[in-house]
């Protein structure tokens, strides 16, 4: 659901659903009806949403991220239970239809404006790999750099694997200042992206949210809640700003956000035959939660394999294939990743990118960036 295409309405009783009806046919907008949100991308699109206290209930159970312009309505004045199921869902306020048309009315009408237009967002990323080694850390840099080196968009590199070396050790970011995880005291909710940028690592134009660095005697602490990982996600996508996140290959409720949350999941793998028996299983967990998922095929191919095969044994499309980086275990050893232009990791993340691009999230808001 995008915003401009209708506003999504969660209403299990049938008198108060026929007044939702009639109050958003006076707007004449679209209204999407659903007894649940099918993703978090159609709860976080939508122009608004409106939904009654067992809906709200629901919405909560799940972890839906808090978002603007959510209305609770009610058919007679409002009970403490309505009241807290508002205050959990996060609501904006409580309407009483169809005493309060005019409030809806007008919240509809500011949802539609063009500010906000959630085609604004910036797009999400996250990637993931089909087994141990898969590379999926190092893409996962060289695209957030690649997407601060060749768009006017910034660039959000979030560490979402907590059994992962830290994000900060393939960027080169592990002596600069900044908070890592186990610094953030977040308990979910919406969280303003300029501050948490300005209060986190930067390196090589991207903005990186790490684990606690253990070479340097920190304490380790990196297990990562499902719902602060959701708040930085959608602070970034919301300030129009690119969002790589480096997802754990296993199940996990941190791992769920971060792929339920992607407009594009990006699964490495290596192109020998275990390596994708490997991808296969996993690829089919990973699309249970986001089937918008492609692979990118790392080389070398010491039994043949071409892209083509690889995209039958995982039963994905490939995204991109690149041949093997000169110089990288080196370079990950000696001051982090540095992704040149002509290198095959910027080609692939360029190839990438290029289908983000198709979507179009990533070209407006480059645009609006401008």
């Amino acid at each position: 659901m995008k915003s401009a295409d209708g506003i999504l309405a969660l209403v299990d009783d049938q008198a108060l659903a026929t007044q939702v009806d009639r109050v958003v046919a006076a707007t004449g907008l679209r209204i999407v009806r659903a007894s649940d949100p099918s993703s978090r991308r159609v709860w976080t699109s939508a122009s608004a949403v409106l939904l009654d206290t067992d809906a709200a209930r629901r919405c909560v159970e799940r972890g839906l991220p808090r978002r603007p312009r959510v209305l609770l309505i009610t058919a007679d004045a409002p009970a403490p239970d309505d009241w807290q199921a508002a205050v959990a869902v996060g609501a904006q306020q409580i309407v009483t239809l169809p005493t309060d048309d005019h409030v809806v009315m007008a919240v509809l009408a500011d949802a539609t404006e063009p500010g906000h237009d959630e085609l604004g967002r910036g797009p999400v990323v996250s990637v993931v790999a089909g087994r141990g080694g898969g590379g999926a850390s190092v893409f996962a840099t060289a695209l957030a750099q690649v997407v601060a080196e060749s768009f006017p968009v910034e660039s959000f590199l979030v560490d979402g694997d907590p059994w992962g070396g830290g994000l900060d050790l393939v960027l080169g970011s592990e002596t600069e200042p900044g908070l890592r995880w186990p610094d953030l005291a977040l308990a979910g909710g919406r969280v303003g992206y300029p501050a948490l940028r300005d209060a986190l690592p930067r390196r090589h134009g991207v903005t990186v949210l790490s684990g606690s660095r253990v070479l340097s005697g920190d304490h380790p602490g990196n297990d990562i809640d499902p719902a602060p990982l959701s708040a930085v996600i959608d602070a970034g996508s919301r300030a129009g700003v690119a969002v790589v996140c480096d997802v754990a290959r296993r199940p996990h409720p941190a791992t769920e956000i971060a792929l339920a949350a992607a407009d594009l999941v990006v699964l490495m793998t290596p192109a020998d035959l275990r390596s994708c028996a490997a991808a296969a299983a996993t690829a089919r967990w990973v699309t249970a939660t986001n089937p918008n998922t492609g692979v990118v095929v790392r080389g070398p191919a010491p039994g043949g394999l071409r892209p083509a095969d690889v995209a039958r044994i995982v039963g994905l499309p490939v995204l991109a294939a690149m041949r093997p980086q000169p110089g990288l275990d080196g370079a990950l050893e000696r001051g982090g990743l540095r992704v040149r232009a002509r290198s095959p990791l910027a080609r692939a993340a360029r190839e990438v990118l290029s289908v983000l691009d198709q979507n179009p999230h990533l070209r407006r808001a480059a645009e609006s960036a401008a």
